[in-house]
């Protein structure tokens, strides 16, 4: 007998070799219809799998992440499948599940593929998953993987092998079609109800831009038709809220091809936005003690080094600069810096916790085909900051940050949020994380202990850590249901430890602090993007980019028009004056498209009695009141704590 341990903490003893599917049969008929895969001891794997030993064990349907990502895996294949019927000779490159759904890169030929061509592809894949064929996983040689695909004549597959080894190569198979794959894949196929191809792109084969470039298709599906109606009718209102289009209507931020892909310019609009973002920050952050720093835009090779940024990061780091035979860097984070002016004059446990604070810009080589309006870019504004802390002062300082997130979502209308806690892989110790097993243990259970302690809702993934320490990706929903990841919350031991940093304790001997890196307002450009597509442009009037306009029904109220100007101005209130001979009629559509949050009309009887007639964005006329109870009440609403 072994025991399988569930999330709920129960165990129970089942006999050697069953499977996750004849667990969920056990409980219940209504749970084993909706088992798509399984977690094993932190592995998803098929749900027909034999597990011989004592495990853990999540049952993964729809509502789980990874049930998701399962069935739009096999989606892949099945589209795959459907592909091979109608272009006999296609070649395969990668295909994944994704955020939303999956893709997969395939070389045609020569042949052209469109969109027009997405009917019948739907079609075919939707008569493939009623068959209910099973996927089959099946381990293979690597001898007898490279004989198939040689006789098939698919070299992107006999290029993934040669980097494989025995024992690490998997066929799957489902109906006639047979891929190279790791898996996990769905029990059949029949679980795939509802199919949508939804677009076509170019892809470098391995993402190299010196390799043929592929077609990749992307799809999405859900187990019921219902759920995909819903998700089109949700990228509809996407599409009337894309930030790359409100961004241009509004006049925020522009990218040029002499400035370079990634590179946002910030237009007046967008800067007023980034200036009252970085108030709020830095009025929030004084009031909890921070420092405000500065850093400069390079560094040398040496301090990268040290910090263990190059051997891990290096990829996405811009190449180097040579300087009188010296290499730097562009900026890509602010800690060492950071880490640098902690350690430029002694520090005694008195000192801490020492919080550095700095909105620095950092450059980071993000792959072109990744790049995506303002929420993948190469220069970025981080709020970035580094707490200095001694291990008894971690859970209050850890906790003082989540409750900074908390302050921030209420402020911003953010009811659905959730912390994703990435740990580490023992087994990629001295690769992929620092090889420092103890303290990645200690570690990760202090911020588990935090996250439990505080109430506040996560989930736990495994092997997504940062390479110095455990981390939280914070993320958030928009109003219309879009998830973003806001920001990072990390845990660092090892950069402390490089960097040989220390304070004298209350016995008077060295000790190493904790450093805490958080972000709670991300990156202006990752942040404004999300704000554009959360208020769909009608943002609150303290973040309005142009917060008034006053609007002359003549040339001969202009005089009042600057007048009442030059008094908003004096208030800080950001406003213009429509200065064009149109008519008022015109004016106001044209300040309602520009979603401007107050339209001041103001003609001869307004002059007179020095008032001003009032219109609300959407809402229309409020009436007149006198230009000094506009001033209160507009002071009034734009406040924010």
């Amino acid at each position: 007998m072994i025991e399988i341990t569930f999330p709920d903490g129960a165990v129970r003893q089942y006999e050697k070799g069953i499977t996750a599917q004849e667990i969920a049969q056990s409980i219940s008929e209504g749970l084993a219809k909706k088992i798509l895969a399984a977690k094993v001891n932190g592995s998803v794997i098929e749900s027909s799998r034999p597990i011989e030993n004592d495990a853990t064990l999540k049952l993964l349907t729809w509502e789980d992440p990874e049930g998701k990502a399962t069935l739009w895996h096999s989606s892949a294949h099945l589209m795959a499948e459907a592909l091979e019927a109608f272009y006999p000779g296609i070649k395969f490159g990668y295909g994944p599940p994704v955020e939303n759904g999956f893709y997969y890169d395939v070389d045609l030929g020569g042949r052209l593929l469109t969109s027009e061509d997405f009917k019948k592809i739907e079609t075919k894949m939707a008569e493939l998953a009623a068959k209910n064929n099973p996927y089959i996983r099946r381990e293979i040689l690597k001898e007898e993987a490279l004989n198939y695909f040689t006789e098939k004549g698919d070299g992107y597959k006999i290029e993934t092998i040669h980097e494989l080894k025995d024992g690490e190569i998997t066929f799957y198979e489902q109906g006639n079609f047979t891929d190279l794959c790791r898996g996990p894949h769905l029990p059949h196929t029949g679980f795939i109800k509802a199919i949508k191809l939804m677009n076509i792109a170019g892809a470098y084969w391995k993402g190299d831009e010196n390799n043929k470039q592929l077609t990749r298709i992307y799809g999405i599906t859900f187990p019921r038709q219902k759920e995909l109606d819903e998700y089109l009718q949700l990228l509809e209102e996407a599409k009337k809220r894309d930030h790359r289009k409100i961004g241009k209507d509004l006049e925020l931020f522009i990218f040029d091809d002499d400035v370079g892909q990634g590179m946002p310019l910030w237009l007046p609009n967008g800067g007023a936005m980034i200036e009252e973002l970085e108030s709020l920050a830095k009025r929030t952050e004084e009031r909890a003690g921070y420092h405000r720093v500065k850093s400069p835009h390079i560094a040398k090779e040496s301090m990268y080094l040290k910090s263990g940024h190059l051997p891990f990061y290096a990829e996405s780091m811009f190449p180097p600069m040579d300087v009188d035979g010296t290499k730097y860097y562009l900026k890509a984070m602010n800690c060492p810096h950071h880490h640098k002016i902690f350690s430029a004059v002694p520090r005694s446990y008195k000192d801490l916790p020492l919080r550095l604070a700095e909105y620095g810009t950092c450059y980071r080589y993000e792959q072109s085909g990744e790049l995506f309006g303002l929420m993948r870019v190469r220069a970025l504004n981080m709020n970035d900051a580094h707490i200095y802390c001694s291990e008894d002062q971690f859970e209050a300082e850890f906790r003082a940050v989540n409750e900074m997130y908390l302050k921030y979502f209420k402020i911003f209308g953010i009811e659905k949020y959730v912390m994703r806690f990435s740990t580490h892989d023992p087994e990629k110790l001295g690769k992929k994380y620092l090889d420092l097993p103890e303290l990645w243990k200690k570690t990760e259970d202090m911020v588990r202990n935090v996250l439990i302690n505080s109430d506040i809702p996560y989930v736990e993934v495994p092997d997504e850590a940062a390479f110095y320490g455990p981390k939280i990706d914070v993320q958030i929903w928009s109003v219309i249901g879009r998830e973003f990841t806001l920001a990072t919350n990390q845990v660092d031991f090892g950069q402390p430890l490089r960097f040989e940093l220390t304070f004298q304790n209350k016995n008077n001997e060295p000790e190493t602090p904790i450093v805490i890196h958080r972000a709670p307002l991300g990156t202006h450009e990752r942040f404004i993007g999300f704000l554009i597509e959360h208020y769909a442009g009608n943002f609150p009037l303290w973040l309005a980019p142009r917060q008034v306009i006053i609007l002359p029904i003549s040339d001969r109220h202009l005089d009042y028009a600057e007048k009442i100007l030059s008094m908003l101005r004096q208030e800080r209130v950001r406003v213009e004056v429509d200065h064009r001979s149109e008519k008022i009629g015109k004016k106001i559509r044209d300040a309602e498209i520009k979603k401007i949050p107050y339209m001041l009309v103001v003609g001869d009887k307004e002059a007179q009695e020095e008032m001003v007639s009032v219109r609300k964005h959407g809402s229309g006329d409020q009436g007149q009141v006198s230009i000094r109870e506009f001033i209160t009440n507009i002071n009034k609403e734009a406040t924010v704590n």
